[in-house]
């Protein structure tokens, strides 16, 4: 017997990259989606679950020696961390939404629709712009979508948000066989 799951890849429409799937939930909010984080724990190498317990005596979590903490939609995304001033990311989205439209082939009215939609979440951006920490995909190209990092009201828990419109979506089949 033969299961096959589908899912979904976000891709950059500029440089191509992969940046996160379906597997992270993300939801649309205005012209943008956001996809929520979590910090897992990571081992250089292979890692390799024996199915050993932790003693109840530690209750905190522990490093053992190469493993690393690290942020699951950047690990699994190969996201590269940049940076911007305010005036610097205001020049790139100019360029950016300018490539977007071109991209997207809009006629006049779409095309309004869209900018008004993008502006409205830029200027809540800008508003909070200190909050945010900036990523952009493997390739790194300066052309390409930036992912902004930011935290949720309680302060502990990381979501991005990326601007739909720079992405296109793939879906992807993979199946596992076995025997039922």
């Amino acid at each position: 017997m033969k299961v096959s799951r589908e899912s979904i890849i976000y891709e950059d429409i500029i440089s191509g990259d992969e940046l996160f799937s379906d597997a992270f939930d993300p939801k649309e909010v205005g012209s943008t989606y956001e996809i929520d984080c979590a910090m897992i724990k990571v081992k250089a190498g292979a890692d390799v679950d024996i199915g050993a317990n932790a003693s109840a005596e530690e209750a905190e979590e522990t490093l053992e020696d190469g493993e690393a903490m690290v942020n699951n939609v950047v690990y699994s995304g190969r996201l590269q961390q940049t940076s911007f001033d305010k005036k610097g990311y205001t020049v790139y989205m100019k360029g950016y939404m300018k490539a977007i439209k071109a991209k997207l082939a809009l006629d006049e009215k779409a095309g309004k629709e869209f900018e008004s939609a993008v502006a409205t979440d830029f200027k809540k951006i800008l508003a909070n712009f200190k909050d945010y920490e900036f990523y952009t995909g493997e390739s790194m190209n300066p052309e390409g979508a930036v992912l902004l990092l930011n935290y949720r009201e309680d302060g502990t828990t990381p979501y991005f948000t990326v601007f739909k419109h720079g992405l296109k979506s793939r879906k992807v089949v993979s199946g596992r066989a076995f025997i039922a």
